[in-house]
C-alpha cells in the first residue's frame, strides 16, 4: 500500500498550504458550487460540470478554472500553465493568504458559473476535411479500391488523404498514390506499422 502522501499527485504540496486552501474553500463555499473529489483533490462542480479546482504546488497554491479561457480576466490574474496544450484551463496562482481577495475571487467564480450556465465550452476542433481529387479519380476507376478505402476508420482515411495532399507537386502526389493503393487494398493503414 502506498502511503497517502505519496499518492497525491498534483496535490502533493497541499499540506504546506493547508490554511491557504481552507481560506479559498471558505470563499467557494459561499457559492452554489458542490465540492467533489477528483484526481485526488477538491474539484467544484455545477450541474455535474467541473468549474474549478484547488491545489497546492511547491511554490504556490492555485485556483484553476476548467473553462477559464472564457473568463474576461479584467484583473489579469489568470495564466495558461501549458500554452498550446491546455485550451480551456486557466490558473490563478497565489503565494500567500494576503493575495487572496475574496471579492475578486468570488467575481471570477460567479462569472465561471454563469459561463457554464450559458454552455460556453470549447468544442474539440474538427480536423479540416481533405479531398484528394487524384485519389477520387483512382477510386472512380477502381471500385475495389473505393470499397477498401471506405472500410477504414475516418481517422485512417484522413491519414491517407493528408499524406497524398501534403505533397507539393502533382508528380509526388501520384507517386504517393501508387504507394498507398496496395496498402489500401490490403487493408493496411498508413501508419499501422508504427502503431
Amino acid at each position: 500500500m502506498e502511503s497517502k502522501s505519496e499518492n497525491k499527485g498534483i496535490w502533493k504540496y497541499g499540506d504546506q498550504w493547508e490554511e491557504e486552501l481552507l481560506l479559498l474553500k471558505s470563499i467557494i463555499d459561499k457559492t452554489e458550487l458542490t465540492e467533489t473529489t477528483k484526481w485526488g483533490g477538491p474539484v467544484y462542480v455545477y450541474n455535474k460540470k467541473n468549474i474549478l479546482g484547488l491545489g497546492g504546488f511547491k511554490d504556490y497554491f492555485t485556483l484553476w478554472f476548467f473553462n477559464g479561457v472564457f473568463l474576461k480576466d479584467k484583473k489579469k490574474k489568470l495564466i495558461n500553465a501549458q500554452e498550446d496544450i491546455t485550451k480551456s484551463l486557466r490558473q490563478w496562482r497565489f503565494t500567500s493568504k494576503e493575495e487572496v481577495n475574496e471579492k475578486e475571487v468570488l467575481e471570477y467564480i460567479y462569472e465561471a458559473i454563469e459561463n457554464e450556465k450559458q454552455g460556453k465550452i470549447i468544442k474539440p476542433s474538427k480536423k479540416e476535411i481533405i479531398i484528394s481529387e487524384l485519389l477520387e479519380k483512382e477510386m472512380a476507376q477502381n471500385l475495389a479500391l473505393k470499397d477498401a478505402f471506405e472500410k477504414f476508420s475516418p481517422y485512417k482515411q484522413y491519414e491517407f488523404l493528408e499524406y497524398i495532399e501534403t505533397a507539393k507537386q502533382e508528380k509526388t502526389k501520384l507517386s504517393r498514390i501508387e504507394k498507398v493503393i496496395p496498402m489500401i487494398l490490403d487493408n493496411i493503414g498508413l501508419n499501422d506499422k508504427y502503431r
